[in-house]
């Protein structure tokens, strides 16, 4: 197959919008294909996005702190540079910032709406559906949405950014967490990502964890990067966390995408908390068993898993999963050949 190029529009807040299309971007690049990704996550600048990426990556960092007028600015920019084989919008058809359906008709390439759960007041209030009707395929990645049965859209399993033999050995996964390789104490870890409050609410959660467990336990407060917590505020920053799961025994986090999607996958006890959004639902996503409501809550489900673990000897072996943005990349080839 040519060497196709993409370009990939993940703006929003936090990192599910760019580990998503990270995901999406990787696999591409990994068929040849040469992928630029426009991103505004407030964790882009201090993340190594490109040596993660491949080769045929160029990643376009945002300010997260443009103004309405500026982002739709950088986005036309971004959009007029050249003419792609592809357009891929993750999760927003109308864009961020509703800028998208003045845009698109500029855009001589087939388009591409990444499709997942969506809150329905969103899609009512901002007619999504007729914004959905100027993508030529919807890309629907594990979980239900609301154009899910579209005659465009194309179901896949669960997106991750990496596969399952790119995670490390359990044995090396605790060393970058900065334990002994072989050591018989389970692992706790506290996902510090989303908004600034929340990274600062998981460093609490980790604390608070550490008190409750004494010596039951390790715990750890992971941060995307040294910039956000880690060193003297006793954050470690590792990303992507996925590839550390293999040796963490519990983790604790949020409902968002990715953090259930990988925690599943991996096979890994999650305890969440159902952050608020504007447009996801992540009460939703989460069952009853991983949704918690308050600090006792969590401490209480914590300590249950970790004795589960402890009784059953030790964790399993971390299940192989299937990788659902392969099938993805296959069909946005097909639409971007159709052209």
């Amino acid at each position: 197959m040519r060497r196709q190029h993409w370009r990939v529009y993940a703006l929003g807040g936090g990192l599910g919008h760019l580990t998503r299309a990270g995901a999406l971007a990787r696999a591409a690049v990994a068929r040849g294909h040469a992928v630029d990704l426009l991103t505004n996550s407030p964790f882009a600048p201090g993340l190594p996005l490109e040596s993660l990426l491949g080769p045929g990556a160029t990643v376009h960092r945002l300010d997260a702190r443009l103004d309405k007028a500026a982002t739709v600015a950088a986005v036309t920019a971004w959009l007029g540079a050249s003419t792609p084989d592809v357009l891929v919008v993750d999760t927003f058809p109308r864009g961020l910032a509703g800028e998208l359906p003045g845009l698109l008709p500029t855009v001589r390439a087939p388009r591409v709406l990444v499709h997942r759960d969506l809150n329905p007041v969103y899609v009512e209030r901002f007619d999504v559906a007729r914004a959905v009707d100027a993508f030529d395929l919807l890309v629907v990645p594990g979980e239900d949405a609301p154009f899910a049965h579209h005659p465009r859209a194309v179901r896949t399993p669960p997106w991750l950014l990496l596969d399952a033999d790119a995670l490390l050995p359990r044995e090396q996964a605790r060393l970058r967490l900065g334990l002994e390789a072989n050591g018989a104490r389970p692992v706790v870890a506290v996902l510090g990502c989303g908004r600034p409050e929340e990274v600062v609410d998981a460093r609490d959660t980790a604390g608070r964890l550490r008190a409750a467990l004494g010596a039951r336990a390790d715990v750890r407060w992971l941060v995307p990067t040294a910039g956000d917590g880690a060193g003297a505020a006793g954050g470690l920053a590792v990303w992507p966390a996925l590839a550390v799961l293999p040796g963490v025994d519990v983790l604790v986090g949020s409902g968002g995408y990715n953090t259930v999607r990988e925690a599943r996958a991996t096979g890994t006890p999650l305890v969440a908390w159902a952050r608020p959004r504007l447009y996801d639902r992540q009460a939703l996503r989460l069952t009853d068993g991983e949704r918690v409501t308050d600090a006792a809550e969590l401490e209480a489900r914590v300590a249950s898993l970790l004795e589960a673990v402890l009784r059953a000897g030790g964790p399993g072996r971390p299940p192989a999963y299937v990788n659902g943005v392969h099938r993805a990349v296959d069909a946005i080839e097909r639409v971007a050949l159709s052209a």
